[in-house]
This record gives structure tokens, sequence and C-alpha cells, in this order.
């Protein structure tokens, strides 16, 4: 028997027979498949954050294990009607070039729904060259492949490759093409869905911006006294800027409703507002909690975390009772403020923030300067623009409107519909000194409105402390004369503002004869 024609096969150790040759390179060509599809699954499952970097980089292996030149996906864009570059590696820049559904192979492939080969680029008048610059030989050693990419039996997009002729069997080539097209076509509806459901997100973000930046803007906020309506004049004048706002003012008089007001009527209002209470933390976790930290700067620190400077990026960081800042707290956030720029917590890499700073206080910085527990520079930084808040003592032509706010805030809560608030309970409320402040009124408010029936509320219905003048409450703390002599005068009060003055009417409405209503009005100097 002659002996057989052998030649060297890539791959094998030794010189074999042409037809096992033959043989060797169908099960190299098989591996190499295999491998492909095996590169391409693992690319797209590698990347869950950033599905478009697993599809370049899917590409990118394909390009080296099977000498494929500029692999291209091409998705449909939002008007169904015009492909655009979504991923080729042969690219530094995606292109701006659309084909049109019809519009050269890829258009044609869109439209018909079928793969499409070129056995010759240099051979095909059809084809555009408009996304890759191809030189002369290249377009004459290399096919070309489109294969439609498909999501419930629809074209959403198109993937191609450059084949080199001497590969062989171009059906072979496209049905890989086609298999690698089904996975990317999964990995595509996934980053729609997902960029649906971000730009929904988005909308829904910004629609409740909108209706927040409506609700806390100046011209919304609750003061008709004098001392409010300096306030508001005062932030309208630094909102617009990006400066450094200092607010001051007794606990509970809104101060955190200034700087939300401040923000939202601001160029930054579309970026986040952060808060940070400065009391609520001791000095280690406050300064990781501003400037975050990496993982193992101390025990506990298990993860890297951003710090709030960080999440406030682009937006206003609002400090609340930054008085309590310690000293080398205070040595860092002087840094800040001067220089926009900071280091995590166990890291000596220098991070820029472009954030605004508005801060808030109900001690006295200045005394607190003198007395060497706050620092004088940054003091001078912080008090760039100063807003003092009143207290609600201060500002009394405001209660009326602020507890008319809260009890509908609070009705509608509790399903309750109040209609007013009665005369006597408006009294006791302006006699009282409040020293609480707003925190407190809305407090007293939430209690009557719990309290309250047939959609008034009474003095009775108010919080202890606003049943009668303070001095009175200290003497008589217990006192049931004087108890009963203000429910009653509620009651009666009320009555004849309802029956605009008629007595027997309001004795019907109390349940009483005319007579026993006349005497106690007398009684309690509602009638001459």
């Amino acid at each position: 028997m002659a002996d057989q024609p052998q030649r060297y096969c890539p791959g094998a150790e030794r010189l074999i027979p042409d037809e096992a040759c033959h043989h060797w390179n169908d099960r190299q060509q098989k591996a190499q498949r295999l491998a492909a599809l095996d590169i391409v699954a693992r690319e797209l499952a590698g990347h869950p954050q950033h599905k478009h970097l697993g599809v370049q980089c899917a590409l990118e292996r394909l390009e080296e294990l099977l000498s494929w030149r500029r692999c291209t996906v091409l998705l449909l864009g939002d008007d169904g009607q015009e492909l655009y570059v979504d991923s080729a590696p042969a690219l530094t820049d995606r292109p701006s070039i659309r084909y049109r559904r019809g519009q050269g192979i890829n258009g044609r492939v869109l439209a018909s729904g079928k793969r499409c080969i070129v056995p010759r680029i240099s051979d095909e008048p059809s084809f555009l060259n408009m996304i890759h610059h191809r030189e002369d030989h290249e377009s004459r050693d290399f096919a070309y492949i489109c294969v439609p990419i498909t999501v419930d039996q629809q074209v959403v997009g198109t993937l191609a490759a450059d084949i080199p002729i001497h590969l062989g069997d171009l059906d072979e080539q496209a049905d890989l093409l086609g298999i690698i097209s089904t996975m990317i076509a999964h990995d595509a509806q996934l980053r729609r869905e997902a960029e649906a459901e971000q730009l929904a997100l988005t909308e829904e973000n910004l629609r409740l911006r909108q209706r927040l930046g409506e609700r806390l803007g100046p011209t919304h906020m609750i003061g008709r006294s004098r001392p409010m309506q300096e306030v508001l004049l005062r932030i309208a004048q630094v909102a617009p800027s990006d400066i450094t706002v200092l607010i001051t003012g007794e606990s509970g008089t809104g101060k955190e409703l200034v700087a939300e007001a401040i923000h939202f009527s601001s160029g930054r209002s579309a970026k986040p507002l952060v808060r940070v209470n400065c009391a609520a933390l001791n000095e280690h976790l406050l300064e990781s909690e501003l400037f975050g930290h990496e993982k193992g700067a101390f025990t506990g620190a298990v993860q890297q975390r951003r710090g709030r400077l960080e999440e406030a990026e682009g937006g206003t960081l609002f400090l609340d009772e930054i008085g309590e800042f310690s000293q080398a707290t205070q040595v860092k956030m002087l840094r800040v403020l001067q220089q926009r720029q900071f280091e995590r917590v166990g890291s000596n890499q220098t991070i820029t923030a472009d954030v605004r700073i508005v801060c808030a206080t109900n001690r006295n910085l200045q005394a607190m300067v003198e007395s060497g527990l706050f620092r004088l520079d940054l003091f001078y930084r912080i008090n760039v623009f100063p807003l003092h808040l009143p207290p609600l003592r201060d500002r009394r032509a405001d209660i009326v409107a602020l507890a008319d706010h809260f009890a509908d805030i609070y009705g509608k809560r509790l399903g309750k519909n109040i209609q007013r608030i009665s005369t006597p309970a408006i009294n006791a409320m302006l006699s009282y000194h409040w020293p609480g402040n707003i925190r407190e009124l809305e407090n007293s408010l939430e209690h009557a409105v719990v309290l309250a029936e047939e959609g008034v509320i009474h003095q009775h219905h108010l919080p202890p402390s606003l049943q009668m003048p303070p001095e009175e409450a200290e003497l008589h703390p217990l006192s049931l004369e004087s108890r009963v002599a203000a429910l009653e005068r509620d009651l009666i009060s009320d009555a004849l503002k309802r029956c605009d003055g008629n007595i027997s009417a309001a004795a019907r409405l109390l349940d009483t004869t005319p007579r026993i209503a006349r005497y106690k009005a007398k009684q309690l100097g509602l009638l001459d």
C-alpha cells in the first residue's frame, strides 16, 4: 500500500495524512467555535452593572480568537427606523452615522430580518463602507456577514463582521455569528428594559423634585409677619448664588426648611440635597459620615464607603448643628470650604467636591469663638451670608396660619375633616410663649386633631400647657373650677359664633335652655 500524502497541521506535533489533517482542522474549528460561544457568555455575564461593556469585551475576544475583524453591533433607535452604532471594538469613538431601514447591507437585514453574506467586499456594489475605513486589499481578502438581532420576533439590530476569505465555509461562519447574535439579543433586551426603567425613574424623580420645589420654595413658605418676610427676601437673594449660608435660630424654628428652600430655589435643585445632623454622631463617626472611609481604615470598616460630601456632588450639603464639630473635624471642614478638597478616612487620595455648603446652629458661635471652642477662621468661612430665623413668639402674626396648615395636614392624615379652630383655642395659642417654637406648635395641633370631634378644634383639645395662661397654670395646676370654666367658655363661644349670636339657636345646639345659656354667657363675659 502506497504511502498516503502527509502534511503538517497547526496544533499537531507531527506530520499526519491529508485526510486526517482535514478532520484535525474540523475539530480545531469546532473547538474554536465552542470557545468563542463560551467567551461571549462569560463576557456578557461578567459585567452585570455595565452591560454595554460586556458586549464590547465579547466582540474584542471574538476578533482575537477567530481572526474576525470589525465586529459591529448596530441597534434600532427610538424612532424604529434607523440603526446606530452600539458597539465596535475597532472604533475609539462611536460615530453618529445612521443606517435607515433598507439602506446598505445593514439596513437591508433590518428590513428583511434575514442574514446577508457578501463573499468578497470589493465585489459588492451595495456595500456602503460608511462606518469603518478599509484598505483596498482588505476589501479583496475579506467577506462580510451581517445577521439580524431579534427580540420577540422583532428585529432590533444587526451584528456584522469582516471574515477572512481563507477561513472557508462562510455559511458556517454565518451560523456561528447568528448564535452569537441571539446571545447579544438577550443582553440588548435587558439593557433596553433597564434604560426604560431608569428613564421612568428619572422622570418620576424630576417630577417629585419639581413638586417638592414648589412646596418648599420661598413664596410657598408660611410667613406673613414682618420678620418672616425679611427672611423670605434674604432666601430669594442668596438662593441663585453658590455662597455658603449660615442659618441661626432657636431649636424648632424651621432651619432645615429654610435650607431646603434655598436648595430648591437654586440652580442645583436637580442635584441631591444631603442632610447631616452633626450632633447625632461622635467625632470619629462624623468624620467618616462626612468624608467617607476606605476598607480597613478602622475596626468595622469592612468595605469602602462614600461620604456625604461625595453623595452631594453637584448639589447642596446641609450641616445641621455645626457648632458640635470637634476641633479636628473643624480643620478638615475648613479645607473643604477653602479648597473644595478632602480625603476619605484611611486614604491619601485627594477628592474634589463641587458642593454648596449650608450650615445651621442654635448655638452662639461668636461666643464659642471667644471661648476657644470654635475656630475663628472656620466661623468666617461659614458666616459668609448669615440668616437668622426669629422665634415663634416674635412672629405671632404667623401662628394662626401655621395652626391652620398643621390642622389640615393631620386632619387628612387621620381621616378627619377639620373645618376650623375655635376662637378660644386661637386665643390660647396667641397668648402662649412657645418655647419649642414651630415644632411645639405642630405637635400641639397633632394632639388637638386626635381629640377633635365634629370638625372643630376647641381649646380643651389642646395640650395641657395651653389650657390656661402660664402664670395661672403654675398657681393652680389642678384647678377643676378653672378647667371647667375654660371648657364652658370655649363651647358657648363657638356655639354663638356658629349661630351668628342667636342665644336661642346656640342653646339648641348645646342641648340646653336659652335661660341657662344666657346666664352662662353673661357669667363668662360673652354677653353684655
